[in-house]
This record gives structure tokens, sequence and C-alpha cells, in this order.
């Protein structure tokens, strides 16, 4: 109970810290050369042959808070190693491993929860891996709760965030991917008491939510190895023309344009053919931006973006962007293990009926799947209840009990 208490007091503080950074005004910024990286985000020439392999790693400073005060954490370590994108070209991605210095009391070995982080940005700078020791990474406030209780967490930066390219926002595969083999980075870390054996987990939110639902929809295919007990994620962007329309001249619109810029990227689309000069110098600024920039180009609408007069909804109706939208679906591979689906019904940015119908889907094709909605306020008040459910499902899929399915209900 007094990790549930904790867990509550540190979930509100993070929905108190996002709100209030999507209320205050940040001037505009202009497209830049983003700094040198550190050396430890350069790949090198070869990668190694193993998906998931640790290509070398370093302690990490880890910050909940300025002082560490709260943190559980005495064995935090950032990480380069080797995934595959969406065209199954091998990449370096970056990423962070956390363990409590508690020791495991739970039943069997200590679980690693695979942690796809919510929106961070499109900038090198704003990589997990690198804010944490800064002590500004909100994904932090969420995951001290997972760390309270014991469980390890192995947190990508995805594909392009940290590392050399641009991050590849909403890429449903490249995110997927990413988190999969970040688990299999730390259980193959050493002095971390993780293995091969290590139980499983997947959890995520909004984007992060996508990276989860993505990963435990490919997991069977793309790392069958894993011991893999679950999946909790919450307001999935599972269909991104839904989504678009729905932030389009919205507070929240830079998130639609991470998404243009980042599948551009992903699948080799020029932008500039379909792009006023505005909307170019947009493309360039947003690739610079980090979550905390959003106000940069909220409420821009995308018609006064684009070379035509034409909004992203349009846009995304013509090829190739068609196919591209219909390639990012979630919900049309079944899960085979467990999910829990949480989204509010008051959510402002990823619309109910997405996470309901992505649930649905599941259900029709056989998985085992628990929808809980909420009335949490906003999009960013959706993560309490989320990160206070998630609690609950571990400590039942670790302890190996099942999963009451309400797919009777959908």
């Amino acid at each position: 109970m007094a990790a549930a208490r904790a867990l509550g007091a540190l979930v509100a503080t993070l929905s108190t810290t996002l709100l209030a950074t999507t209320l205050v005004a940040a001037p505009a910024v202009s497209a830049v050369d983003e700094p040198p990286r550190p050396a430890f985000y350069e790949a090198p020439a070869t990668l190694p042959a193993t998906n998931g392999a640790v290509i070398r790693s370093e302690k990490l400073t880890f910050l909940l808070d300025p002082l560490d005060a709260t943190s559980l954490v005495r064995n935090a370590t950032r990480v380069l190693y080797r995934t595959t994108d969406r065209t199954g070209e091998p990449i370096a991605v970056s990423g962070t491993v956390l363990v409590p210095g508690s020791p495991w009391i739970g039943v069997g070995s200590r679980p690693v929860i695979g942690y796809a982080p919510g929106t961070q940005g499109m900038a090198d700078r704003c990589a997990p891996s690198r804010q944490f020791s800064e002590g500004i990474e909100y994904e932090g406030l969420v995951m001290e709760g997972l760390l309270q209780r014991g469980y390890a967490i192995a947190m990508p930066d995805y594909e392009g965030l940290g590392t050399a390219g641009v991050h590849t926002y909403m890429d449903r595969v490249s995110q997927g991917r990413a988190t999969l083999d970040a688990v299999r980075a730390a259980q193959r870390l050493t002095g971390t008491g993780l293995s091969s054996s290590s139980p499983v987990g997947l959890q995520g939110y909004s984007q992060g939510g996508g990276a989860a639902a993505a990963a435990v929809e490919l997991a069977a295919s793309y790392a069958p190895d894993l011991r893999l007990k679950g999946a909790v994620v919450g307001a999935v962007p599972a269909e991104l023309g839904a989504v678009a329309t729905n932030l389009d001249g919205g507070p929240f619109s830079a998130f639609a344009f991470f998404a243009l810029r980042g599948l551009a990227a992903s699948y080799d689309i020029d932008l500039a053919p379909y792009l006023n000069d505005a909307g170019r110098a947009t493309m360039d600024a947003v690739e610079q931006d980090c979550v905390f920039d959003l106000l940069d180009n909220a409420f821009v609408r995308s018609e006064t973006l684009s070379a035509d007069g034409r909004p992203m909804s349009e846009l995304m109706t013509r090829e190739p962007f068609r196919t591209v939208i219909a390639d990012q679906r979630i919900g049309t591979i079944r899960p085979t293990v467990p999910v829990l689906v949480s989204h509010s019904t008051l959510d402002d940015t990823i619309p109910y009926a997405v996470g309901r119908a992505m649930a649905r889907s599941w259900c029709g094709k056989g998985a085992n799947v628990r929808f809980s909605p909420n009335v949490a306020p906003l999009h960013v008040g959706g993560i309490v209840p989320h990160a206070a459910e998630a609690q609950v499902f571990w400590e039942a899929r670790f302890a190996g009990l099942p999963q009451v399915s309400s797919c009777w209900l959908l």
C-alpha cells in the first residue's frame, strides 16, 4: 500500500508538471544544426551480428529529482545496442537499464520491464538516456513505482533519438523492435543479475503505448526468446489518421508534425514538394524540438504549411502517405500474452475511440485483453490510472495468475 501511495503521489506530480509545461509559452526556434553528439552515441563501423547485443555501456547518473533523494536505483547503465529498423537493416540504438539496489524478494528471478517512453521530441538531446542525468526525464516519475516494487527497467531511446539520423517517430515496427531489443540488451549486461530467464513485461503510454503495443504484437515472431508475461499499454495512437486529424490546429499539433517528419525519414520520402516555405521551415525546426518545446507549433493548422493549401488529413489519403499511415495501424496482429489497455474517455490528444477499436480488434483475433476506460482529465491525466493499474497487473502476471478478459464487453 505504501508503494501504491507513493506511486500515486509521483504520478500526480507528473501530471501537474506536464500540464504546466503545456501552458507556459516558449519562444519559437529556427532550424539549427544540433550540437555534436557525445562519443558514446556514435555507432561503430561494424555492428554485432545479434539483435540486442550490447555495443558499449557506461554508468549513468539516474536522477528522479535533482538530489536523487527518492531513487532506489543503484545500478543505472547507459547502453548502445543493436536492433533492426523497419526495412530490416541493423542499426545502433541507445537506451537505459535500471536495476534496484535491493535484492529481489519475489517469485523466481527479478522481472524486467521493457518500458517504452512517451514523446520526448525529435532532437538527440531529448533522448531519455541523456535526460536522466539532468534530472528532467518526466518518465522517471512513473518508473519509480516499478523500481520500488523491485522490477528492473530497460528503456529504449528509439531509432535516431540520441543516435545518428532522424528519429522515426511513430514508426510502429522500428519502435517495437527497439523496445524488445532493449530488454535483450539488459539481460546481456554483466553485473545486473538479469538473464535470458528473467520474466519480461512491456509497458508504455502515448507514444510509448504505441511502441509497447507494437512490441507485444511483434514479440512472438521477432523476439520469441523473451519470457514475455504481458503488456500494459495506455492511450495508444493505434490509427494515426484519426490522431492527426484530432491534433490539427490544437495545442499539440507538433505531435502530428513529429510524425510526418519521422515517418518521411523512415520511408525515405522527400517532403519538400508537399510543403510551402513555412512548412519546410517547420519540418526543419521540429527536428530540433523536445517535448517541452511543444508550444512552438501550438494551434498551427497544417493547411497553412502545405504546398496546395490542403490539410494533413487530405495528404494522408494520397500516396505514398496513405500506405505509410496504413502500415502503422496497431491491432492487426494478435498478442500471445495478456494485455491491459487503458484509455481516458476524456483524452484530448489521442481519441478514446482509437484505443477502444484497437482493443476490440485484438479481441476479435482471440487475444486476452482487458480494456479499462477511465475518466481522468485529458491526455496527461490518463497516465495516473494507467500507472496505478499497471502495478496490480504486474503483481498478478509475475505471480503466474491468469487475467480475466473483458472482451465480452467490447
